[in-house]
């Protein structure tokens, strides 16, 4: 059984915390403000920003972050033994920017981890999944000049009580010369999930007990987490942008009551069982994609 995003203190930062951009090719879309710009450029320094593109998507770390300080850009073997994780293979490109002077610039040198359950809805390293030693499905990258980092992974698989997600942790300095940490997560829709989730070696886990509308904290900003994943050779690639506000020092602050280092939940209580799903009445079905995904490799 899963607690591993139980909240704890908060579920979201307390202010507006970052600007989310939606990426997609050459264009950005501004969250709230349906405004399209073009994707800053790291030679030109960036392009103009709406402040009121400013959301509050930080969300709950969970007790399965792991400070491997893996810098990979291929997190699905275990270092050790060289073994992938089965699954769908997924290319995800992340553009970190930050807003500085009403401008979204690209952020260099900022440390971006991502970490997710295997196909099976495994963590790797938790003593409690049956995974300590393993390293599997976790990484980190610096970004480039342009703010870029780029990670080959597979589709994430599901576990009792939450929706599929990826987790990302970007760390870097704030402008008052301290550490600033962004935890958050990312999403897909139920329909793209439902198509692959059907799929070996996805299906021998069965259907997902949790959709987007149902997953208590995907409903606290998820909306605004949306990877919208294309095709790609032997899978699907997927690019998204966060453009990050380094003078607002709350955000994060409250990673001591999140776990400590080392596998396993940190300083607690850490709630347990099933996690509480709003009343919003029966939860919806997912339809299936008119086009299946392609063949697991």
């Amino acid at each position: 059984m899963h607690d591993d995003d139980e909240p704890v203190g908060r579920v979201l930062g307390r202010r507006h915390a970052l600007a989310l951009l939606g990426f997609a090719g050459a264009a950005l879309t501004v969250v709230g403000t349906g405004v399209a710009m073009a994707a800053p450029d790291a030679a030109a320094g960036g392009g103009d920003c709406d402040v009121n593109c400013v959301a509050k998507p930080e969300q709950v770390e969970g007790p399965y972050f792991v400070d491997e300080d893996l810098n990979r850009s291929d997190i699905r073997s275990d270092p050790a033994t060289g073994v992938r994780s089965p699954g769908i293979p997924l290319a995800l490109g992340l553009s970190v920017l930050q807003i500085r002077d009403r401008r979204c610039v690209p952020l260099r040198d900022a440390v971006v981890d991502i970490w997710h359950c295997d196909a099976a809805g495994v963590y790797s390293d938790i003593a409690s999944e049956g995974s300590a030693g393993k390293k599997f499905l976790r990484g980190l990258q610096v970004s480039d000049r342009g703010g870029r980092v780029r990670f080959t992974t597979v589709l994430p698989g599901w576990y009792r009580g939450r929706t599929v997600h990826i987790h990302i942790k970007i760390r870097t300095t704030g402008t008052d010369g301290k550490p600033y940490e962004f935890t958050s997560q990312l999403y897909f829709t139920d329909e793209f999930t439902a198509g692959y989730l059907a799929q070996a070696p996805y299906n021998a886990k069965g259907k997902p007990d949790t959709t987007n509308a149902t997953d208590f904290i995907y409903r606290q900003g998820g909306d605004q987490l949306l990877l919208r994943p294309h095709r790609a050779h032997h899978g699907f690639s997927a690019d998204f942008a966060i453009a990050l506000d380094l003078s607002d020092t709350e955000v994060g602050d409250d990673d001591s009551q999140g776990p400590g280092p080392g596998p396993g939940p940190g300083p607690g209580p850490w709630p347990t069982g099933q996690p509480p799903i709003p009343p919003t009445g029966p939860p919806s079905t997912t339809p299936t994609p008119t086009t299946p995904p392609p063949t697991t490799t």
